[in-house]
């Protein structure tokens, strides 16, 4: 399984990595929404980890956009911001589940699994 994780602080990513690591086989990098069509297009992950608060361009932007272009793409938002109408947004963007980041150990059951 491959992964692609999305997040300006490089400190989230490793963590992120390092929890998902023991059932990925590769898991790739970017640090912000604009970085995301390219990576997609060249690693064609099964999952997308995507943060929503980034400098340059949003999660949320960033998860539209990459739906727009590869509508098979699974993204699961991973955001500090885990109340009703951020939930919302993420599933109207095309993201398939949000995960707060203070309950990230809940990613393996869900990259594992599946919608």
């Amino acid at each position: 399984m491959t992964l692609l994780i999305v997040d300006d602080n490089r400190e989230m990513r490793q963590l992120m990595k390092s929890i998902v690591s023991e059932v990925c086989d590769e898991v790739f990098e970017c640090e912000d929404g604009d970085e995301v069509l390219p990576a997609f297009n060249a690693h064609r992950p099964d999952w997308v980890l995507m943060d929503v608060e980034m400098k340059r361009v949003d999660g949320l932007r960033a998860t539209s956009d990459l739906m727009n272009w590869y509508p098979e793409a699974r993204v699961i938002i991973v955001t500090k911001h885990a109340d009703i109408e951020t939930r919302l947004a993420a599933r109207e963007a095309g993201a398939l589940f949000l995960v707060g980041k203070e309950d990230l150990l809940s990613l393996l059951p869900l990259i594992q699994t599946g919608p």
